[in-house]
């Protein structure tokens, strides 16, 4: 099946579990738990990644697939040359609390790369799509990054781990990014903060997430012409563009300067940046 193909159906499966989680939302008729100690999980993820499993098994049934809820092995990206990566809610908090930044994730990657992209925000009214070296899109419509060239004035994006222990070592960087930069935004779903990377209403985004946070984003906003890649190098066993510690996108112009502001900050070197500004 042609990437174009894929991308079609892919897009018709975001869509349905959108609808899906419109309804789980507007009947309140999920429940609340949570895995890992600290993260929530509701009914609703679960039923949605089950929800896009039958879908792909119907049409792709020869393809491995991971996912955030029932297929959250990670081994298949190391060990098969066609994989789907799925996020069915992608902002599981947001959903619960019943904020608007919610999204379906569903990329598909072969041979290292990731092909196919799509990131449905269903209470936006939001359909981002992408092909490798086609495009991006918005609700069909082309996307262009930031061409934001000053980090002063730039918009920055970024997320927390739920471990709160997990936290602390990352203060450092908000300190180099709140006195290097604009400002802040924190929406809660990595998935659509690389969107709007790609669209230009954020210049850029950093982040350490998973595998289903970030893959179909991440090929939305390169093929909207944002630079990609990350902080440190990347173990050798796991192609880089599924690995997601450390990643690191945004307007190219203003990429190497605030790459350098986060490495300062993890070095702990505060006052340079501070002298910097």
């Amino acid at each position: 099946m042609e990437p174009s193909q894929r991308l079609a159906e892919a897009e018709r499966i975001a869509r349905l579990a959108g609808e899906r989680i419109v309804a789980a939302r507007e009947s309140q008729a999920f429940q609340q738990r949570y895995k890992s100690g600290d993260e929530l999980v509701t009914d609703a993820d679960v039923e949605i990644d089950q929800l896009i499993a039958s879908e792909l098994d119907a049409h792709f049934q020869d393809d491995a697939r991971l996912t955030e809820e029932i297929s959250p092995d990670r081994d298949v990206l190391e060990d098969n040359d066609a994989v789907w990566i799925v996020d069915p809610i992608d902002g599981t908090v947001n959903f619960a609390y019943g904020h608007p930044h919610v999204a379906v994730s569903i990329a598909w990657a072969s041979e290292g790369k990731i092909r196919v992209g799509v990131v449905h925000a269903p209470f936006l009214g939001e359909t981002f799509t992408a092909l490798r070296g086609e495009g991006a899109w918005l609700n069909g419509e082309p996307l262009q990054a930031s061409n934001a060239s000053e980090l002063p004035r730039s918009l920055i994006a970024t997320g927390f781990p739920y471990r709160r222990d997990a936290r602390a070592p990352l203060f450092r960087r908000i300190a180099g990014v709140l006195t290097s930069c604009r400002d802040i935004r924190r929406n809660g779903s990595a998935a659509l903060d690389l969107c709007h990377v790609a669209c230009g209403r954020i210049d850029a985004y950093y982040e350490s997430v998973s595998p289903w946070d970030f893959a179909a984003g991440l090929l939305i906003a390169r093929e909207a012409g944002a630079k990609t890649g990350h902080l440190y190098q990347c173990p050798d066993r796991i192609p880089s563009e599924l690995y997601g510690e450390n990643i690191l996108v945004g307007a190219p112009r203003i990429y190497d300067a605030l790459r350098d502001i986060l490495l300062k900050a993890d070095d702990d070197r505060l006052d340079e940046i501070e002298a910097q500004n």
